[in-house]
Formats: structure tokens, C-alpha cells, sequence
């Protein structure tokens, strides 16, 4: 009797689970390639789920890529197409997700059965088996696409608006009854407009104990390899290129997102026997997990959230591409990296001179002050006094329209023996990325945080420029209250730091940080410069501070760097490394001004003053007049022309399709000739195809055909050490 009981409760379970799966349109038959350029013309396609007409598989789709996953008796991803190129990125079946609890691991959904690895046939799939251990599929929904952070910065931009786009989840029981009450969430975002997908994974620990969560891998694929080769470790082999993967657990101050990640792994696979390298070390599987994460207790009731990873189909080897579709990337899912407030770098010692850098600020049309390090601002002081006094400080600069914002240090500083890292070799604080630092779970750290919550909330400060965040140090203390030891110190510490991010983030506040953290929510990181440059004479910063803006935006938009002019002494350097006396270096001052608005990028004008007598003032009016004017398309993405080498010209080009003004190119000569030259612009990502109206400055228009690489030839005369700039229509 029990028997049939048992039986009748599963049917109404399985029945209950059939009626709450979501109805989808039928995937009726294998579209054809993208037409067209993605970059250059809005995709009409939405992102959306399809149900194959045997109900077997699912299909994310948008036009750009597609991914589908068959369903029973498991789920698992069978295909993954870029749909520009139709180039198929698998090769095997892999689980959705490997965690390991306890000590143990634990496979994720996924298949069994595939024999051949080097490839995989859809007639393959229907034969495969599911892992009766493994977790189980046990329902599928899906949702429009939540904003994950708030998309508005509060400051100028050029996105405020949210993607759009699909979630679905995947939610699996354990096949071990040693699991059950813990539940797994595999959740994959697909954006409208961008071969884009994210994927990231919850797990719930709903029995009745405490469970040792030591790692969660959150992405496993198995792709097509990118090099065959008989011999070569895997070090020394190409990865794949197809996927751009990006998520946001990273750091170490490389200014670079590829030199940051602390994610991806390639590894080889040891199943894939027919592969050509002879000792099968062909990097060609990957899996995505933090090295030294979580490493946590759950405790009954508790949620852990993995990090997020973003996998962008590339269409193209060439670099400008590459980056033009990351920047892209960025533009879609974290809209707040393209807000770009004028700035000054202000060095106060008293609140006056904070008041007459606002008067000069709003006098001359810039947007914002930032009181940099060296000044008398403190934000981890939350007395009622200084509380007040900036509160006075930033409604005086809100009265003239202006944002203020100021600078905090957090690593490279001891605190205390009790505070700081430990190091786990030697159990005494030191070792940490920047020597002594303190340990964001440390009692110090955790009313670091509220501190500067408390500053903002009470003062109402738009912009905090943090020095130095928490860099990934691992802590061996047993008695910080933010984390229990050494397995869990580097998760722990990045959720307080990512905590007060998306606070900032929420409230609209705007973010400088030296570490890649766009993805939860700071703003803007430094171009990538070397400080002791700007002791150098003014001509060597010209021409090294082009260098360092050309090559600090293949990758990323003008928005998301920042460079440095130092209007005052700065690490050393005499006379000759300085602007001030400002009106009389006003040649170097106006080309510096030039040189970073010209690229769409905020220098730290880092000084007491933006002038220093008229003169100096309608310099400072023009020059922001100017970009003001033509801020959209110097806020475009940047095609790299030449670098600059001081033997010949260099130059950028900013391009948009979207816009009237289609291209503006800046030129340089650095040399002490004339410079007459006849250049190729290659104008393929203004959407030009057969002609286009090119201006200097804004002078008459000239048309020029293009040819068949979408490239116009003008003729160009510089003066000896000048530039100039030219529009294209």
C-alpha cells in the first residue's frame, strides 16, 4: 500500500512540476547566420528561451549566439554557436556547474556517454545517460532581465539605461541523500544586441546542518581548442579565442582586465584521447572558480551567490575589434562606467581653498572636484564636527552645480598587529600585496566600511576616489569577526569591499579605484601610468602621456580611465616638470588639456588652482567649450592610428555610427619639422561605405571616397610640436 501511495505522490509531483513550467514559442527550424555588423547597427533580434518540438532541448537565442541545453533525463549544454561566424565553441559535454561540499565534489546537472571528444554530434545526445549522484534537474523558468546595479552614476554619460534581455534558471535537487536540503540555482542571462551571455549560481543549504563549502566551479565547457600541436605543455599553447571571459572577481592593480582575472582556468582533458598532442596537454576545457574561494560555512538557511561570468563571442582575431566588442560589452551591462564628469584634483589645506577651487570649477564649466591625497579631508573621521564641516563644504558646491568628492586610503598602510593581514607562513601581519595592509574583515576594516558609509550618507559627497582597495590578500587571523581563518579571508573580504561598492553604487555616488571592480559598480580606474614620469619635463609627459592614452583604450572606453597632470611639484622634478606659474607654461597647459579631452579621457588636474589670471581662465573656458561641444563622439570608442614615437605623427580616431558627426580625429606632431603626409583613415566603424565629409577643425567640408577597405586618404600639415583635429561626417 505504501507502495502505491508513494507512487501517487510522485505523479503529483511530476505533475506539479510539468504545469509550472513556463509556455515558450517552438523553436522551429535552425536560423540562419547574422547578416550584418552588430557594432555598427542595432540587432533587432530579442533574446528569448525556445522548447524544441520534441521537448528535449532549449534553445537561449538572440540572433548573435545561441546555446541550447537538452533537458532529460539531465540537463546539459549540447551547442554553442556564434551565429556571426556559425563557428560551434563545443566539442563535449560537461556538467552545468561542479561544487564541492565538504571535502567532496559534486557534480551539477550534465550527461554521460560521449565517447569521441574531439567532437559532438546532436544524434549523440539522445543516447546519453544522467549521473544518479549527480544533481538533478527538477524545474526551468524564465524572467525579463533584472538590472543588476543601478545604471545611473549621477554624473554625465553617455548610457543611463539598464540591458535588457532574458534570465533563465535552472533549479536542481542533489541525487545524494546525504545532500538533500541543498539546492542549486544555474542562472544564464542572455542580453538583447550583444553576443553576450552571463552564467553565475546560487546554492541554498536548506537541511537541518552546517555544510564546509570549498569551491564552486560555476562554468564548465568543453571547447575546441585553439592550437593542435604534437608537443608543448599547456603553458606554452593558445587558449582559446573564441569566448571572451570576463567576471567580476579580480584584482591586482594591472590596470588590465586579462592580467586582473582570477577566474579562468584552461585545463586539458584527459578524456579527449584523440586530440593531437601526444601527452593529451592540449588547454582546451575550461572552468571558471576563484582560486582560493569561497572556502566558507554554511550554516542552515544560508545562500552563497558565485561570482559572475560574462562569455562574449568573438567574430574576429584583429585587436581593435576585440576591444571595440568589449567596450561594447562594458556599455551594456555596467552603463555606469560610461559616466564622465570634468574634474579637478584639488590640494587644500583649508575649507577656502575648497571653496575657491568650486568658484573656479563652476567659473570655468567643470562638473566636479575631487579633493586629492595630501589634502585635509578625512573620511574615516565621523565626528559630528567634521561631519558638518563637509556637509557646509559639499552644499556650498551643490549651490554652484558642482559635485565634490574626495580621496580615502585603505592598503598600503599598517594599522595594528591585531588589524592588518596575516601572513599564513608566519603567522605575524606583513607578506600582503602591498606589504602591511590591513584585512578588510579585521574590526579596523569593518568600521572602515561603516565609516565611510556614515560620510557619505551624512555629507552628501557625490565621488569617492579609493586608494588602494583590498587587492585579494589572503589573512590567516582567527580572530577577525569578518572572516573564521585562511579558507574563507579572500571571499569574505571581497563581499565587504563589494558590499560597499554597490552601496556607493545604489546611492549614485561615483567611484575611482585602481583595480578592475567595474563590475560591481566603481566607475573609473587609472589609463595605467608610472607616477615617477610626471617628475620628467613637461615635453616627455606630452608625448609619454599619449602613449599611455593609447594604450589604455583598446579595451576599455575613454570613460573608464583616468590620467595625471600635475600642476604643482609631484614626486620631485624642478621647474621644468610643473604648469605653475599656470600662465606661463599656457602652451604646454592648453595641449595637455587637449591631449586627454581630445581623447575622451578625465586627467587629475592635481593643483590649488584651475588659473591663475584671465588669460590663463579663457584658455581653460575654450578648451572645456570645445570638448563640451563635441563631448559625444569623444566619449566613442577609439580606433589606434600610430603611437606616438616622437620620430613622426601619431594620432586616434573616435568613431560612432550613431551620431551626426560619425569620426573626430586628433593628430599630432611631436617633432621640431613641418610634417606634410598623406594618411589612410580607416573609417569602417563610423558606418561609412562610400563617402565621407571631412573637416580640420571646423573649417570647410571636402568629400573623399572610400576604398574598399572603408579607408579615405586626406592629406595632413602640421606645424613643428602642435596638433590639430579634423571631423568626419
Amino acid at each position: 500500500m505504501k507502495k502505491y501511495v508513494l507512487l501517487i505522490h510522485l505523479f503529483i509531483f511530476c505533475c506539479i512540476i510539468a504545469r509550472s513550467q513556463p509556455a515558450l514559442p517552438v523553436w522551429n527550424k535552425e536560423p540562419d547566420l547574422f547578416v550584418g555588423d552588430w557594432l555598427l547597427a542595432p540587432v533587432t533580434r530579442k533574446a528569448a528561451l525556445y522548447l524544441t518540438p520534441d521537448k528535449k532541448d532549449l534553445v537561449l537565442y538572440n540572433g548573435l549566439v545561441k546555446r541550447v541545453f537538452r533537458v532529460t533525463p539531465n540537463a546539459a549544454c549540447t551547442d554553442y554557436t556564434n551565429m556571426s561566424t556559425g563557428q560551434q565553441l563545443l566539442r563535449s559535454v560537461q556538467p552545468e556547474a561542479i561544487v564541492t561540499i565538504n571535502g567532496r565534489k559534486h557534480r551539477v546537472g550534465g550527461l554521460y556517454g560521449q565517447k569521441e571528444n574531439a567532437y559532438l554530434l546532436p544524434g549523440w545526445v539522445n543516447n546519453f545517460t544522467k549521473g544518479n549522484s549527480d544533481f538533478q534537474l527538477l524545474r526551468y523558468e524564465v524572467k525579463e532581465l533584472p538590472p543588476y546595479l543601478n545604471p545611473v552614476s549621477g554624473v554625465w554619460a553617455t548610457n543611463r539605461r539598464a540591458a535588457t534581455g532574458k534570465l533563465v534558471q535552472f533549479h536542481y535537487i542533489p541525487g545524494l541523500a546525504e545532500l538533500k536540503g541543498i539546492t542549486v540555482t544555474i542562472n544564464y542571462e542572455l542580453y538583447d544586441g550583444i553576443p553576450l551571455i552571463c552564467k553565475w549560481l546560487s546554492l541554498t543549504n536548506n537541511s537541518e546542518k552546517p555544510i564546509q563549502l570549498n569551491r564552486v566551479i560555476s562554468e564548465v565547457l568543453g571547447m575546441v581548442e585553439e592550437q593542435s600541436a604534437v608537443v608543448g605543455k599547456p603553458e606554452q599553447m593558445k587558449k582559446p579565442q573564441s569566448l571572451y571571459i570576463e567576471s567580476n572577481y579580480a584584482f591586482n592593480n594591472a590596470m588590465r582586465y586579462d592580467l586582473s582575472d582570477q577566474t579562468t582556468h584552461w585545463k586539458t582533458d584527459s578524456t579527449y584521447t584523440s586530440q593531437v598532442n601526444y601527452d593529451l596537454q592540449t588547454p582546451c576545457l575550461l572552468e571558471v572558480y576563484p582560486e582560493y574561494a569561497p572556502g566558507i560555512e554554511m550554516k542552515p538557511g544560508d545562500n552563497f551567490v558565485s561570482v559572475r561570468t560574462y562569455e562574449l563571442a568573438m567574430d574576429s582575431y584583429d585587436r581593435e575589434r576585440r576591444g571595440l566588442s568589449v567596450q561594447q560589452m562594458y556599455r551594456t551591462i555596467a552603463p555606469w562606467t560610461t559616466g564622465n564628469p570634468i574634474f579637478m584634483h584639488l590640494v587644500s589645506k583649508t575649507d577656502e581653498e575648497v571653496k575657491s577651487a568650486v568658484d573656479q570649477c563652476a567659473n570655468t564649466g567643470y562638473e566636479a572636484l575631487i579633493l586629492s591625497f595630501g589634502s585635509h579631508i578625512n573620511m574615516e573621521d565621523t565626528s559630528g564636527e567634521n561631519i558638518l564641516r563637509w556637509k557646509n563644504l559639499a552644499d556650498y558646491a551643490h549651490q554652484k552645480n558642482i559635485k565634490i568628492g574626495g580621496y580615502s586610503l585603505f592598503s598600503s598602510r599598517k594599522i595594528s598587529d591585531a588589524d592588518d593581514v596575516i601572513d599564513a607562513r608566519t603567522g605575524k601581519p606583513g607578506g600582503a600585496f602591498f606589504g602591511n595592509a590591513p584585512c578588510f574583515g579585521s574590526y579596523w576594516g569593518l568600521g572602515y566600511r561603516d565609516k565611510i558609509k556614515t560620510f557619505f550618507k551624512l555629507t552628501g559627497f557625490d565621488i569617492w576616489e579609493n586608494d588602494g582597495p583590498y587587492p585579494g590578500d589572503r589573512c590567516a587571523s582567527i580572530t577577525h569577526p569578518g572572516h573564521k581563518g585562511l579558507d574563507d579571508s579572500q571571499w569574505k573580504q571581497m563581499a565587504i569591499q563589494k558590499d560597499l561598492y554597490q552601496w556607493l553604487n545604489k546611492r549614485g555616488v561615483y567611484i575611482n579605484a585602481p583595480d578592475w571592480y567595474f563590475l560591481d559598480g566603481t566607475n573609473k580606474i587609472a589609463l595605467g601610468y608610472r607616477e615617477v614620469n610626471f617628475s620628467l619635463p613637461r615635453s616627455n609627459q606630452k608625448l609619454l602621456n599619449r602613449q599611455n592614452i593609447y594604450d589604455g583604450t583598446w579595451d576599455k572606453l575613454p570613460s573608464m580611465g583616468w590620467g595625471f597632470v600635475p600642476l604643482t611639484r609631484y614626486q620631485g622634478g624642478g621647474p621644468e616638470a610643473i604648469l605653475e606659474p599656470l600662465s606661463q607654461h599656457l602652451s604646454d597647459y592648453e595641449q595637455l588639456m587637449m591631449q586627454y579631452y581630445g581623447a575622451g579621457v578625465q586627467a587629475c588636474y592635481r593643483g590649488p588652482r584651475l588659473y591663475d589670471n584671465d588669460t590663463t581662465k579663457a584658455v581653460v573656458i575654450k578648451v572645456i567649450n570645445w570638448y563640451k561641444k563635441y563631448r559625444d563622439i569623444l566619449n566613442s570608442s577609439v580606433i589606434h592610428l600610430r603611437r606616438a614615437d616622437g620620430r613622426d605623427w601619431d594620432g586616434i580616431l573616435h568613431v560612432n555610427p550613431a551620431l551626426k558627426i560619425r569620426g573626430l580625429m586628433m593628430l599630432y606632431n611631436p617633432t621640431d619639422q613641418n610634417i606634410e603626409r598623406d594618411i589612410k583613415i580607416p573609417l569602417y566603424y563610423t558606418g561609412l561605405t562610400q563617402t565621407a565629409r571631412i573637416r580640420e577643425k571646423e573649417g570647410p567640408a571636402k568629400s573623399y571616397s572610400l576604398n574598399r577597405n572603408y579607408e579615405a586618404t586626406i592629406k595632413v600639415a602640421l606645424a613643428p610640436n602642435s596638433y590639430s583635429w579634423w571631423q568626419v561626417e
